[in-house]
């Protein structure tokens, strides 16, 4: 089954963003694989944004390097490899 994860509509007379496409494909991947977000105009190997469905106790375990917090539900690490 297939989902549908992203839709791009552009009037034809604008032109394509061909890097933000590529971003936002890189963004999706990392997101499937981790839990994570990405923020506003993220590239590949910036600090991402650890999800508030991960419990602190949950986030050691998986990112045993630390976190730097900067609200208690906005907690940013190293992007995932």
């Amino acid at each position: 089954m297939y989902h549908v994860k992203l839709m791009l509509a552009y009037p034809m007379t604008t032109g394509r963003n061909f890097d933000e496409i590529l971003r936002v494909l890189d963004s999706m991947l990392l997101t499937a694989k981790h839990k994570v977000a990405t923020p506003v105009n993220w590239k590949k190997g910036e600090d991402v944004i650890i999800v508030p469905a991960v419990s602190d106790d949950d986030a050691r375990q998986k990112y045993p390097g630390g976190w730097k917090t900067l609200k208690p539900y906005l907690r940013v690490v190293v992007e995932p490899k």
